[in-house]
């Protein structure tokens, strides 16, 4: 290029790249001001616990969990890896997905990459009606799919999952992960019905749905309600749908105020888009296995954005002073939603008992994000306490049980957050 042309190219371009890094500021400043009230506190540490031990209990669960010989997670050749419900015999998006969040917030890049192309391999729908969703059931033993459809929650954190390791790997490893969450998010966009299968978000209602499928699209679980990943999505999916997925984290708020007891907390399994309990016919409706993750999702929405803190607080109190009622040391896990026991037993795998489960201490523990009373700590530090071991019985579960116990420690070390 002669001098004087090369000078001229020069000027010329030296505008554009100040608009570039002007526009460049301007979205971080955006991005900053969306997620100005994230504050990961770390309760083990405001409770007392050394960060030496505090890191060690994280790490040792994460091991007990991915590595250790009461593992869930199982490698498949050298590229790929599935995470098992050990009681239901089966890999479900719900595990895998979790799995994946898990591997991106402790930074288990390969762990990460191999859950994924599993899930991409054998359970992501290529082609038909359900293209870009996932069957929610396989089977190891058979290598075969137990059901073709979707649970919406699985999708919802594999989306989320995928934008994070976007921002936190970059694309250029092996896996473009915006485009894998892209890929979904836009097959979404495209369901109409046709085949009777449905976006994961009822749009008229802006709820995320049982099922996208036929007449479970008419109705949600409450704890499928996870208003802090909506807010993740308005920023990183960049797909056009920002204002329509704000709405939805303000729709779920609302939401969960209508679907809680408002003396026990305690939310139905599942709802009617109202928040009205809503019975199928395989259990009348009540507080079971699912709905143990509500306080935990709604501890991630106040640690991460933060908008609804003075109902989410009361929420807390409510829930723990109601556990509390029911003995700190021997509270069980299914209720009706007035606190009394319930009729109706849900078994877990091959077993139908009410106990005194870890999964449920460990949502409780995190509900102490958002209770700001002193006393608050004693689920914290009943979970500290908490093993991850059989029950006198015999019966384990360190896949559900397991799961939410290591999503707790990580919420209250500080060490889920949102990754930007």
């Amino acid at each position: 290029m002669k001098p004087m042309i090369r000078s001229l190219f020069i000027a010329c371009m030296l505008p554009l790249c100040g608009m570039a890094q002007n526009n460049s500021s301007k979205g971080k400043a955006a991005t900053q001001k969306v997620f100005k009230n994230a504050s990961y506190r770390n309760l083990f540490k405001e409770a007392g616990y050394k960060q030496a031990d505090i890191d060690k209990k994280v790490e040792k669960a994460y091991k007990d969990l991915f590595e250790g010989p009461d593992r869930i997670y199982f490698e498949v050749g050298d590229s790929m890896a599935y995470v098992s419900d050990i009681k239901n015999k089966d890999a479900r998006t719900e595990g895998l997905s979790y799995g994946m969040m898990v591997a991106v917030q402790l930074d288990k890049k390969e762990v990460f990459d191999k859950i994924w192309r599993w899930s991409k391999k054998y359970l992501q729908h290529q082609d038909g009606p359900r293209k870009g969703y996932f069957a929610w059931s396989f089977n190891p033993a058979t290598m075969k799919k137990n059901s073709e459809g979707s649970a919406s929650d699985g999708e919802l954190y594999y989306i989320t999952s995928l934008l994070f390791a976007a921002n936190k790997w970059g694309n250029n490893t092996g896996i473009h992960y915006y485009n894998e969450a892209r890929f979904i998010l836009d097959e979404m966009w495209k369901k109409n019905g046709t085949g009777n299968i449905y976006n994961l978000i009822n749009t008229e209602h802006k709820q995320i749905t049982f099922v996208p499928e036929g007449n479970n699209y008419n109705w949600t679980d409450p704890s499928y309600h996870l208003p802090a990943f909506y807010e993740v999505w308005a920023v990183y999916a960049k797909d056009g749908h920002e204002q329509f997925y704000r709405d939805c984290a303000d729709t779920s708020r609302a939401f969960l105020k209508r679907t809680t007891h408002p003396v026990t907390a305690l939310n139905p399994d599942y709802a009617e888009f109202s928040g009205a309990p809503h019975s199928t016919r395989w259990m009348p409706a009540a507080f079971r296995y699912d709905s143990w993750r509500v306080p935990m999702n709604i501890a991630m929405d106040y640690t991460w954005f933060g908008k609804d803190k003075a109902w989410q607080e009361g929420y807390a109190k409510r829930f723990q002073q109601f556990l509390r009622s029911k003995g700190i040391d021997s509270f069980e896990d299914q209720f009706e939603l007035d606190g009394s026991r319930p009729e109706f037993v849900l078994q877990a795998g091959t077993v139908k008992k009410l106990r005194h489960s870890i999964g449920l201490i460990a949502t409780a523990a995190s509900a102490s994000l958002v209770n700001r009373e002193k006393q608050s700590l004693d689920f914290v530090h009943k979970l500290w306490n908490a093993k991850l071991e059989p029950y006198e019985d015999g019966y384990f579960d360190p896949y559900y049980d397991g799961l939410l116990y290591l999503f707790c420690l990580m919420h209250l070390s500080g060490k889920y957050q949102i990754i930007q």
